[in-house]
């Protein structure tokens, strides 16, 4: 169905090029939208009309009209005025009301289509035939942005988006969920990852004014098939959990740089207390004072190199050292061999997963 506002805008239009005053009715005897104030005095008319096998009809001095969607009678249009152009006014207004209805439940379709695509809904011959019937392009590259934020009752976030991306009959704006919007993009056969993410860095800028938001957008791989969008929203929904686990300081994140900690995000919980226990017997991560973490994640910013994290941390290399043996002493990894800088760095990845399922149980 057409928003009360689009109706209101597109008589509105109307009026101010020829002067006549327009009101649309529903068949329930609602005033929907009108260009004078004193509309509801025709209601009583429009329903008898609509009742009548005339398409159009004067009454009452005001011309009636009927606009129909497939053979069902949507409204009842009526054109007021003085000019002799009325009747001609008003058939032009009802064909473009006609035409909107046609537009929107077209746009209704393909968006039911989307969504039912990204969530898995339906089967393989029928993605291609309800693709063909809707002109949906059926092999060419695509991926799925996800922007997760807190969306107000009104829905403007949803309209923005498809004022840069909705108008384009190539890409689609949705919602599966009040959290957040999904953008179905195609692409070029030259646009590569360094392009998408200038994408999603657009996308940012729409939000950059609401500092109180907490934005984050994620995105997949590129598919280049239709039967394989789901997959990519698939990912970029991972990507969206992953990020706020491990890369927290990042607003943008794609599937493609999540690493291990998408490993790590597939992993059963018992298995990851089982692994805690094993390299950390009875202590945890979370029970290393603020000077050792400090220490350690920076030992791993600059790739286990002695020298370079003493300096950053303004230390002497020998304090850097006495640390780390301290460490190796109460977990029996010594973080300057490869192997067990390996195994702590994903323990302590692990933990932070941990930490992130077990908040959102409460």
């Amino acid at each position: 169905m057409i928003s009360n506002q689009i109706l209101q805008s597109t008589i509105d239009g109307l009026k101010g090029i020829t002067r006549i005053d327009l009101c649309i009715i529903d068949t329930e005897g609602k005033v929907l939208a009108a260009t004078f104030p004193d509309a509801e005095r025709f209601v009583e008319p429009a329903e008898t009309f609509a009742a009548s096998p005339a398409d159009s009809q004067v009454i009452s001095g005001c011309q009636f009209f009927k606009v129909f969607d497939e053979h069902q009678l949507e409204y009842v249009l009526l054109a007021v005025g003085d000019s002799e152009d009325v009747y001609m006014v008003g058939q032009i207004a009802s064909f473009q009301i006609q035409n909107l209805l046609v537009a929107y439940k077209e746009r209704f379709d393909k968006d039911n289509f989307i969504k039912n695509l990204l969530l898995d809904n339906l089967l393989l011959v029928d993605i291609y035939n309800r693709a063909k019937k809707l002109h949906i392009d059926t092999e060419v590259r695509r991926v799925v942005y996800i922007i997760e934020l807190n969306r107000d009752k009104e829905g403007n976030e949803l309209e923005k988006i498809r004022g840069i991306y909705g108008g384009k009959s190539k890409d689609f704006v949705t919602a599966v969920d009040e959290k957040s919007i999904i953008v179905v993009k195609e692409l070029s056969e030259n646009e590569n990852y360094e392009d998408l993410n200038k994408t999603a860095e657009v996308i940012l800028n729409l939000f950059r004014g609401d500092a109180e938001r907490d934005i984050h957008i994620a995105y997949g791989t590129i598919v280049g098939e239709i039967k394989d969008v789901s997959r990519s929203y698939k990912e970029a929904r991972m990507a969206l959990d992953v990020g706020k686990i491990f890369f927290e300081e990042k607003n943008i994140i794609a599937y493609s740089t999540l690493g291990i900690g998408r490993l790590i995000y597939q992993l059963p919980i018992p298995l990851c207390k089982m692994f805690i226990k094993e390299i950390f017997d009875s202590k945890s991560p979370d029970d290393f004072d603020e000077e050792t973490l400090v220490t350690i994640n920076k030992f791993f910013e600059n790739n286990l190199n002695v020298s370079e994290t003493s300096r950053q941390l303004y230390i002497h290399r020998n304090t850097l050292v006495y640390r780390l043996d301290k460490l190796q002493k109460s977990t029996d990894l010594d973080l300057r061999v490869f192997e067990d800088a390996i195994t702590f760095k994903i323990a302590l990845m692990v933990v932070k997963y941990m930490k992130y399922m077990e908040s959102l149980d409460y």
